[in-house]
């Protein structure tokens, strides 16, 4: 008798769509329920979890699973609550993010699991993610001056995104899912 690795081999598929799936939920979600509009100018902006979940999701999963649920989730959320014009920027910068996030967290095979990578991964993300916003609203706006009032917006939701995050990193690195890697 053969033995085939193709069920094993599509498991680990399915398992893998199955988990982008979720982060791609959780990223929505957390961006959906909890999101404060910023008083700063018109265009401030939102704080919300999503940025947090998106650095917990890069730190626990890695660069691509970071940007793809990053990019999708938030994209989704700009698209299902009038941020329409907002999307594809959105989709660009958070999924960057995410990427960078995971790539930084999961550098020579650290997966993620050390803090002072997972700080780094995250700080060095975020002036990509306020360049990327600040061109496209430049874009939008047609001048280089209204998208500054974004900035510390998106300053203020980085900071309590990894405020949120690296505490939850740190804890979801010593249950024993994720203390074997992916």
């Amino acid at each position: 008798m053969q033995k085939t690795t193709a069920a094993p081999a599509a498991g680990k598929k399915t398992f893998d769509l199955i988990l982008t799936a979720m982060a791609i939920s959780l990223v929505f979600v957390a961006t959906q329920l909890l999101n404060i509009r910023l008083p700063i100018a018109a265009n401030g902006g939102l704080v919300h979890l999503g940025t947090g979940m998106l650095f917990i999701i890069s730190m626990l999963f890695g660069p691509k699973k970071g940007a793809i649920a990053a990019a999708v989730g938030m994209g989704l959320f700009d698209l299902i609550n009038g941020w329409t014009l907002w999307a594809p920027i959105t989709f660009v910068a958070r999924g960057l993010q995410g990427y960078i996030v995971g790539q930084i967290a999961w550098s020579a095979g650290r997966m993620g699991g050390s803090k002072t990578f997972n700080i780094i991964a995250a700080v060095a993300s975020i002036p990509v993610m306020v360049a990327v916003y600040y061109v496209g609203e430049a874009i939008i706006f047609g001048n280089f001056i209204i998208p500054a009032a974004s900035i510390p917006g998106n300053l203020i939701q980085n900071a309590v995104g990894l405020l949120v995050a690296i505490p939850v990193v740190i804890a979801l690195k010593k249950v024993p899912f994720f203390k074997r890697g992916l």
